[in-house]
């Protein structure tokens, strides 16, 4: 039985679980949408404040390359922890933490003090991002195994819009509050704590029915997944490496991508609000490209064009900077939506959320490993070329193994199967 799912007749306990289990399932859309939207904004708020942070901190380009590197190693490392923290503690309480470290890390940053404490402070704000990356899949799979197209979109267009908002206001914001770079990066933990609320009712719920599944799976399956070698899964290699580029592309272009307008003359508010349009996009899309992807056996084509979509406005971007922003601003931010894509593939090529947990914790850790040297790459290229034509070009080149690569992950297999086919052949 689904969550939502009502049998016509109920006697005695099951009377009184429906109404619990109905409260649970609409905390736990609420929490997962606020949780969403709170997995980028301490990226996006110091893209559009990069220039004011590196001359407030005095870093160096290549100082600022560094930082715009450490959300994917923070998410490689602590993602990876994510699974065994959730089988001890529960999703929920792992996230509702999660969140909390959010806000902590974020309002602490600005004020702590020098670029060792501002880069702690953000390591501690992404480490809450970092166990929530990976466990959202993990949830949407428990709760809702039957919806997990359209409550991947829903997620993902969640994190597009808190994304988009935090790359748009945040300058106007700043000004608005005195000018001060620092009260611009502070004002998003409020954001954070209000998402830590809906989730500790489910804590506290944790054994009763808002924690229980009603995700059936076999005896077969549930062994599969107890002894599943996720490194022996071609389909998890190849979705690790999808992963990794796509995460290349995003966080150079949220901690990069305003710094190039500008650089081309292109005003620092209007290049906050590219990044925004940038980042919009995958609203409406992030909600829609999932639920194409569960109704194809192969999710290769729709790989292949967020691909094209990249490499042309990579090109526009080399070409015609500050002439075309708008259109390679909504190119790229078609491409970026090869997020949501992989974090639907990831849900559809394991069997139960079990084998969601180990594939989600493995995809997304090495692939934030893979993602780690390219925005340190494009900021040491810039600073040493002086320009931004290199960097460009590096980005439009990762472009073409991304859609090899993704389209070998679309392919209509399981990990499960997978492993056991290699472990019959052993």
């Amino acid at each position: 039985m689904t969550p939502t799912e009502t049998p016509p007749i109920r006697t005695g306990a099951a009377e009184k679980q429906a109404p619990t289990r109905a409260w649970g399932t609409r905390l736990v859309i609420v929490g997962i949408v606020l949780a969403a939207m709170n997995l980028r904004p301490a990226i996006t708020s110091l893209g559009a404040l990069l220039e004011e942070v590196r001359d407030g901190l005095g870093m160096s380009g290549t100082l600022a390359g560094l930082l715009t590197s450490v959300p994917p190693l923070c998410f490689a490392f602590f993602g990876v922890m994510a699974p065994r923290l959730a089988r001890r503690f529960g999703p929920s309480a792992v996230v509702c933490v999660g969140m909390a470290a959010i806000a902590t890390g974020l309002v602490i940053r600005p004020f702590i003090g020098g670029t060792a404490g501002f880069l702690a402070a953000t390591a501690l704000a992404l480490m809450g991002i970092a166990v929530s990356n990976v466990l959202m899949p993990v949830i949407v799979k428990r709760w809702f195994p039957d919806r997990v197209g359209s409550m991947t979109g829903l997620y993902s267009m969640a994190l597009a819009l808190g994304t988009s908002l935090a790359a748009a206001v945040t300058v106007p914001m700043t000004d608005a509050l005195g000018g001060r770079w620092q009260s611009g990066l502070a004002v998003w933990a409020v954001l954070a704590v209000v998402a830590v609320v809906p989730w500790i009712p489910l804590v506290r719920a944790r054994g009763a029915a808002t924690e229980a599944t009603s995700e059936h799976v076999s005896k077969t399956v549930q062994r599969e997944d107890a002894e599943l070698r996720i490194t022996h899964s071609r389909t998890a290699w190849a979705l690790a490496v999808f992963f990794g580029l796509q995460a290349t592309a995003a966080y150079i272009t949220m901690g990069w991508m305003p710094q190039i307008f500008r650089d081309a003359g292109v005003p620092a508010g209007q290049a906050g609000v590219l990044l925004a349009v940038t980042m919009a996009m995958g609203v409406p899309l992030a909600f829609v490209i999932p639920r194409v992807a569960t109704r194809l056996p192969n999710q290769g084509p729709v790989v292949v064009a967020l691909g094209v979509c990249g490499l042309a406005g990579y090109t526009g971007l080399y070409l015609a900077p500050a002439g075309g922003a708008w259109a390679w601003a909504l190119l790229l931010g078609i491409s970026n939506c090869a997020f949501p894509l992989a974090l639907t593939m990831v849900g559809m090529r394991a069997k139960s959320s079990v084998g969601v947990a180990k594939l989600s914790a493995f995809a997304q850790s090495t692939g934030y490993l893979i993602s780690i040297p390219g925005p340190l790459l494009i900021g040491v290229l810039y600073q040493h070329s002086g320009g931004w034509g290199l960097p460009i070009a590096l980005m439009a080149g990762l472009m073409v193994p991304q859609i090899i690569i993704g389209t070998l992950a679309g392919r209509n297999r399981t990990v499960e199967d997978e492993v056991a086919a290699r472990a019959a052949a052993a």
